[in-house]
């Protein structure tokens, strides 16, 4: 098969399933100059799905890194007035202050379903974007009834990870992410498989082997876990054996006020991934635990603080216990048979 064939069917699942997109949509896609195959390969399953459909390359846009919104996509979208969207591109540092604004644009301003693939690659087109998201959907609403009225959750792994979260569900809400967006308004990163909320209170020690934002395209699925040491819900230091990465972490989380702060707390719910790739999109929905410092998603956690940042950090082959009762054994759950 070509490039573009092959990934075909990653972008049908995307358009088919995730957003069940028919002939009565109108579909936007924003993607870049490194990430245009798969811009593409999504505009092709679109246009098979009878759906009119506008693809924007950010670089028509303005020079990167985008450090707000641009107003001329805004104006472009507004006039387009898509029922649903993608955004196939890369980060580049600095631009999370363009992609957090984008989210309540499109779901609150908009309301399209949306599908955002931030980092996506040939490689996650071709295995992630593969999987039956209907199972990928069960088993993330098993998990999420399990979490969206605990109190504690307890998360250790065998290189360091113990760390205790506690929760406030008369407040902050789970918001279960599944990978079937077919509502107006709905949204979830693609590949999907998670469930996350903003955790009234984090600490302990987390030994994460995978840096989101930028950081996960510079440096991929590290050797060493860099260790985030929390303390009342704030990093409190950084550490790893490459002394400059782990003062590059800590200057981006000092980078904007709460940037330190623990604002997602997740559990990974894609049982269908086979390997770690490297790739944070990805990588976060293997089974198991990842916590970002930063932005806690307000509009959708109902967490009463922002930042400016988002930064995940993931550990690996975690064990989790809610409210005592263990789910999960070093990266595999242990639900009972549903």
């Amino acid at each position: 098969m070509t490039t573009s064939d092959d990934l075909l069917p990653g972008a049908r699942t995307a358009v088919a399933q995730c957003l069940a997109i028919t002939r009565s949509d109108r579909v936007y896609i924003i993607t870049d100059d490194a990430t245009l195959s798969i811009g593409e390969a999504l505009r092709t399953a679109t246009a098979e799905q009878g759906a009119t459909c506008r693809l924007m390359r950010l670089e028509e846009l303005g020079s990167r890194p985008f450090l707000r919104l641009p107003d001329t996509l805004v104006a472009d979208m507004r006039a387009f007035a898509p029922t649903a969207s993608f955004f196939a591109a890369q980060g580049q540092p600095g631009e999370i202050g363009f992609r957090i604004p984008l989210g309540p644009f499109l779901r609150s301003e908009l309301r399209v379903r949306h599908g955002h693939m931030i980092g996506i690659t040939p490689q996650l087109m071709r295995t992630g974007m593969r999987v039956d998201y209907q199972h990928v959907a069960d088993l993330t609403r098993r998990v999420n009834t399990l979490v969206e009225r605990c109190r504690t959750i307890r998360v250790q792994n065998d290189e360091g990870t113990e760390v205790t979260a506690t929760f406030d569900p008369d407040r902050l809400r789970w918001v279960p992410c599944h990978g079937l967006y077919h509502q107006q308004g709905d949204w979830g990163n693609l590949p999907e498989g998670e469930t996350y909320t903003s955790p009234a209170s984090l600490e302990g020690t987390l030994t994460a082997r995978l840096i989101g934002d930028y950081f996960s395209e510079k440096y991929g699925l590290l050797d060493a876990p860099v260790v985030f040491r929390v303390q009342q819900s704030q990093v409190v230091s950084v550490d790893h054996p490459d002394q400059a990465m782990a003062r590059e972490i800590w200057d981006y989380l000092n980078a904007s006020p709460n940037g330190r702060r623990a604002g997602e707390f997740a559990i990974g719910t894609n049982d269908l991934l086979t390997e770690l790739t490297g790739n944070l999109l990805q990588d976060e929905k293997f089974p198991g635990l990842h916590v970002a410092f930063g932005n806690p998603y307000p509009d959708r956690t109902g967490a009463d603080w922002t930042s400016e940042t988002h930064v995940d950090v993931i550990p690996l082959r975690t064990s989790i216990w809610v409210d005592g009762s263990r789910i999960m054994d070093r990266g595999r759950f242990t639900l009972p048979p549903a």
